[in-house]
Formats: structure tokens, sequence, C-alpha cells
């Protein structure tokens, strides 16, 4: 069987993958137009645009404004579970077998929405896209980088207690890591421990070593990206020795402009130092790419392996946030 076939076939594990950022065009054009009752809306192919970003892209700044549409069409409980379901949708038709899906509650509040509405909608769309068994899904809580959110925060993390194994399995800190300091947030991670919730922790994307040291002295068994570990000798060694897992996204970090080009991305040395790699694709629609777009980009330019990618596949399971019985049954399930 030829590699890109191989491929294809693969099952597949996603631990890194942003709700708003993998919205289907046409669902948001459909979503606008019940919106606008003068049809002021524009094509699809606008629309795909302003959710879109390309190589031009300058910063992660510049990409996070392509979420400013998202937030706008999901205030409404249908609206989010909805989305949730195509998302599921669209992850099995590439063979992907377990998914932990991430969004911030706190952003879906603007037309009157409490956490549990939010919460429970994203859970129904997730049930209802996970009950042919095909594929197994979890969420993870986001908690947002800023000035005058500490309130929702705390709300985030008590909502991920109430639905804890019930649909939601642990929490993140997402948002402009360059501007607000991952060193800020300790007061969510102190909550967490303290009540008893997993997490992840966006670092070392647009921020550097310190931001990665504040994650790991938080007790983060897992990075959201974490790539530039590489420039910290010592860091580096500490997360080996300490098991820690990154959620490296290729395609994001090129357009977040992370690193300058595919060639510099230091996912292969990682690897191959031991770190224990997992690749995601982030966001689906902002960044244009699939989990397959991912693997091809990495064999294409480094020397890695279908062995290699189905390690990867393994990593990520290992670091799932689940029992270690469900471990075990998704990794019987990876060839």
């Amino acid at each position: 069987m030829k590699l890109e076939d191989k491929i294809k076939s693969m099952k597949k594990i996603e631990l890194h993958l942003h709700l708003d950022g993998s919205l289907r065009s046409s669902t948001v054009y459909d979503i606008l137009n019940s919106m606008d009752k003068n049809n002021n809306i524009v094509s699809i192919e606008e629309i795909k645009k302003m959710l879109t970003v390309d190589k031009n892209c300058s910063s992660l700044n510049q990409y996070l404004e392509r979420f400013e549409l998202p937030s706008k069409v999901l205030q409404t409980k249908e609206n989010l579970k909805k989305v949730t379901f195509e998302l599921i949708e669209d992850l099995k038709k590439e063979n992907v077998i377990y998914a932990e899906i991430r969004f911030a509650p706190q952003l879906h509040i603007k037309e009157g929405l409490s956490f549990d509405d939010i919460v429970s909608s994203v859970i129904s769309g997730m049930n209802e896209g996970t009950k042919d068994e095909k594929i197994k899904c979890n969420l993870i809580l986001c908690c947002m980088r800023g000035n005058n959110n500490k309130k929702e925060n705390i709300d985030t993390v008590h909502i991920a207690k109430k639905y804890l194994g019930k649909g939601v399995c642990a929490i993140d800190l997402a948002g402009a890591e360059a501007i607000y300091k991952t060193n800020e947030f300790e007061y969510i991670f102190d909550l967490a421990k303290k009540i008893g919730v997993p997490y992840t922790i966006h670092a070392g994307e647009a921020d550097g070593k310190d931001s990665i040291k504040s994650a790991m002295f938080f007790g983060a068994k897992r990075l959201g990206h974490g790539i530039r570990i590489i420039e910290d000798e010592k860091l580096l060694k500490e997360a080996i020795q300490k098991n820690v897992t990154l959620e490296v996204c290729p395609t994001s970090n090129l357009h977040t402009k992370v690193v300058s080009s595919i060639s510099l991305h230091p996912v292969y040395e990682l690897y191959k130092l031991g770190v224990n790699i997992t690749i995601n694709t982030d966001n689906r629609t902002v960044s244009n790419t699939t989990l397959e777009n991912e693997y091809k980009l990495l064999l294409d330019n480094f020397s890695f392996t279908y062995e290699d990618i189905l390690q990867m596949n393994k990593n990520a399971i290992k670091a799932a946030f689940l029992s270690d019985v469900e471990k075990e049954e998704l990794l019987k399930m990876l060839k």
C-alpha cells in the first residue's frame, strides 16, 4: 500500500483542536443569513477568507482576528450544538477515533447564555456526533488570557468540575500569550488542582521559555504547542524527565510565525531527542488543514516514517485525559 493511502486509512488522534477555529464556511454563511433579515451577507467565498489565514499571516495576534466571526455566530445553543456535531462528522471522515475539542465558554455569553447553557449544548452536539461509536470525544474548556476576566476564568474551572467525566475532561489557558504572560494566571491552576480538574496550558508558542517554565511550575504535563522549549536545554531535559507531552501544530506554527519556515520547525529534533510529540491541527478552518495534511507536511520535509506518525498517535493516547482502560482500548485500535 502506498504511504499516502496508509496515512489516509490509519486511525488518528487529535488532542489540540479549537471548536471555533474549525467551523464550516457554509454553516457560518447560513447562520449569518438567518441573522440578517436585510440580506446583506457576503458570499461563502468571502466568508471563507474571513475565517482563514494564509502564508502572509504576520503573527499570533493577527491569527486570533479570525475568531471574531465565529464568536459572532456562536451565541445560541442551537448553533453551538450544530457546529460541534459538524466538526465531529468532519473528524470521522479522517478516521479520527479520539479527539479532545476545546473552546472557551466565556466567549459565548454575549447574548445571555449561561455557562451551563453553553457547555451542555456543546456536549449535546458531541453526544449526537459520537452516538454511532465510530469516534470518542471529550471537551477541554479554555480559560482566557486577559486583564478583566478573572471571574469568568474561575467560573470556567468550576463548570469544568461540574461536567468532569460527563463530556468535559480538562481545562486550558488560551489567548494572546505574548501580551498576557502565563505566570499571571497561577490562580486558575491552583483552583484546578484544589478541586481536581486536569489541565493543559498553551505555552511556548508566541512567548518563549519563561511561559513554558511557568506552565511546568504549575504542574502541566501537556503543553499546547510548546515548541520553543528547544531554546532552553535545561528545560528540555526537565520536560523529558517529567514525561511532558507537546501538542504540536505545525501549519498553525507557520501561520503564527513561531517558525519562519517548515525546515526550521524543531518538531523532528524534539522527537529524536525523546520528547513526547503529538501532531494536531489547532484550527482546521483558520489554518485550512487536516491531520492528513499535517502528517504529509512532516513526511515531506523531515525524515519521519509511517512508524513515527503511528508512535505520535500512541503518544497522544497516552497523554489523553482518559482512564487507563480507555487508553488501552484505543491503543488496540491503532495499526
